[in-house]
């Protein structure tokens, strides 16, 4: 009865942030395989989709068994109104886990000041101490106005402690060079550089508190609706939509009962073909559980201990509304 009693106190909390497609989940995935065995690690993470796939992939991996502890916040930027979504979830997460370490993974079209701002106000001031702000950053990006003109990735390098240049294996020869240069001319040039492959953070990053604090009041226009699509019960159909879009991208999921069974290589053939900047998947197939994720460059397939529903969201530029019957048409037939 003592623990379920006790404070939470200065919990050591980091933000990873970066752009959409990074690989910001690859990079918790990997500090959660390396955590310390006895210790017991939370994880709040946002998604731009409303269909909350990140989520199921976690747990799909890793259970409260394990020590680790999941709580989403689907449906874009979870700083939105006032921050009471965020708040709402982290304190639930907060108080199931009491944990020994924090990671918040926001949306990568989420505002990061916004989010440190909630972090630091008066109701968190002793119950978290947030250390280490982490920028996930693909250098060949810099080379991309879509990029390099957009708020919010230079907002989440200017509000970096460390910065990681990912994806180190496909960069060009000069892309190390132009990450550091960009830096240099764009942001306060307090932040520490790194490099790495595959979503590998090491673990020493996240020590040591932020520098970055900020009572900066900046709010973008971001959607106050209800999300509730993840709670809902999925109608006879077998399935539900929902579709996000904010920051010149639109995402569209859907939700499937567990009843409907995948064919796993017609359905990986399907996402495969389909052109979005990102595709991402949690299926229940007639080979197993599986997580799918497909960028432009290129494929991760893993096999999950449980998978409660599947779960598929596609983030793009331009919705194909042709998009659900072919899905639908991957299901396996009696």
């Amino acid at each position: 009865m003592k623990k379920a009693h006790e404070k939470i106190l200065a919990v050591p909390t980091n933000v990873i942030t970066g752009f959409l497609g990074v690989g910001k989940t690859s990079a918790i995935l990997h500090l959660l395989k390396n955590k310390p065995i006895n210790e017991r690690w939370a994880v709040l993470v946002n998604e731009f989709g409303e269909i909350g796939v990140d989520g199921s992939l976690f747990e799909g991996q890793y259970t409260e068994e394990n020590g680790v502890y999941i709580q989403e916040v689907p449906g874009g930027c979870m700083c939105c109104a006032s921050g009471v979504p965020m708040q709402i979830a982290l304190n639930q997460l907060l108080l199931r886990s009491k944990p020994h370490r924090l990671l918040i993974e926001p949306t990568g079209l989420g505002h990061p000041a916004e989010v440190i701002q909630v972090l630091s106000n008066q109701y968190y001031k002793d119950i978290l101490h947030l250390q280490k702000i982490i920028t996930l950053v693909d250098a060949r990006n810099l080379a991309d106005k879509r990029y390099t003109e957009h708020e919010t990735f230079n907002q989440q390098l200017a509000i970096a402690d460390v910065v990681v240049g990912n994806k180190l294996d496909l960069y060009h020869q000069q892309d190390q060079e132009k990450l550091a240069a960009y830096l240099s001319r764009s942001t306060s040039k307090t932040s520490q550089l790194y490099f790495m492959e595959h979503g590998q953070i090491q673990m020493q990053w996240l020590k040591g508190s932020t520098k970055h604090l900020t009572n900066t009041h900046h709010h973008a226009n971001h959607s106050t609706k209800n999300n509730n699509v993840n709670t809902v019960t999925i109608p006879d159909c077998g399935f539900v939509k929902a579709v996000n879009q904010g920051e010149g991208f639109y995402s569209v999921g859907w939700r499937f009962v567990a009843k409907q069974v995948f064919n796993k290589e017609k359905l990986l053939t399907l996402l495969h073909h389909i052109d979005a900047i990102r595709v991402k998947a949690v299926i229940i197939s007639e080979k197993g559980h599986y997580s799918f994720n497909i960028t432009a460059d290129g494929f991760t397939e893993t096999l999950l201990k449980d998978c409660a529903e599947s779960r598929i969201e596609i983030i793009c530029t331009t919705i194909n509304e042709n998009w659900q019957r072919d899905i639908l048409a991957t299901l396996m037939t009696d």
